[in-house]
């Protein structure tokens, strides 16, 4: 079954509503790698829930849609598709413990050609369901590797942000535990890749892989201490390119060229010497 083009840009999804407590709060910041010291205070505050602040990359995983490309009838090669770009505008600090609702939308399908996939752009808006404050808005972009061909639009790709050519202005390491895709899945992704070692080595991994969101999440707690001073009200937005797994376990390198309030960035698995993270750009204030 192949992608019908009008059919999937106007694609129905449901509104998503869901409740967070302090607990997802913290379990989110846990699975992201924040507190490896116990005793850092500055870190604390994104895991005890006294004074309870929310990573603003927590957003990512808010009211989402699930897996939804799974679905038989979008025509999309599920098994063949790969977590692309992922860009995140903040409208304001999250709150630690609330109810929000999003509705996922299509914006566009870039067809690539019958042997290069396609891209699916999408965007869901968070949104606080008590207040009605516009929380963050997310866009991101699938690439459906065995779907393309279908004599859709050639144009309409995100533009790809070019890091500086000068040497990075700064650099932050942070580990990650060996556990840490079994503890950032339950913040909602439970894919099995990345609990399951024999559904890894299937997709042809040495052994279960960290989410894409948990490395970006890594990466955005990498620019909050650095550029941030742990104050997450200054953290605005964030956009990015997977290009490569991390295993959990490996450290992450976030390097950093700080122009302004704008923030370039690319993350490296420094066991690997493999970026996994490029074309960053975040804007701080």
């Amino acid at each position: 079954m192949a992608i019908d083009y009008d059919k999937l840009l106007n694609r129905h999804f449901d509104e998503v509503r869901q409740t967070y407590t302090a607990r997802d709060t913290i379990l989110y910041a846990l699975g992201v790698g924040v507190s490896m010291d116990p005793m850092d205070e500055a870190q604390l505050r994104f895991t005890y829930e006294e004074a309870l602040a929310p990573l603003p990359t927590m957003a990512v995983v808010l009211a989402t849609p699930g897996f939804w490309v799974k679905e038989p009838d979008t025509g999309v090669d599920w098994v063949k598709v790969l977590h692309g770009e992922q860009e995140m505008v903040i409208h304001q600090p999250l709150p630690a413990a609330a109810t929000v609702t999003a509705t996922t939308r299509v914006t566009g399908i870039v067809d690539k050609g019958a042997d290069k996939g396609a891209l699916i752009l999408q965007e869901r808006t968070v949104t606080d369901a008590d207040s009605g404050a516009k929380l963050a808005t997310l866009t991101s972009t699938t690439f459906a590797r065995g779907d393309g061909g279908f004599d859709g639009p050639t144009t309409g790709a995100r533009e790809v942000h070019r890091l500086p050519e000068r040497e990075p202005d700064l650099s932050c390491d942070l580990p990650t535990l060996p556990q840490a895709a079994l503890i950032y899945r339950l913040s909602g992704d439970y894919n099995p890749l990345h609990a399951d070692p024999k559904v890894a080595t299937a997709a042809g991994f040495k052994a279960p892989i960290l989410h894409g969101l948990c490395t970006l999440g890594i990466a955005g707690h990498a620019i909050l201490k650095s550029c941030c001073d742990y104050q997450p009200e200054r953290f605005r937005s964030l956009k990015l390119r997977f290009s490569a797994p991390v295993y959990p376990g490996e450290t992450i390198r976030t390097e950093m060229w700080r122009d302004g309030d704008v923030v370039s960035f690319r993350s490296r698995a420094l066991e690997r010497d493999v970026v996994v993270l490029n074309n960053g750009r975040a804007e701080v204030g």
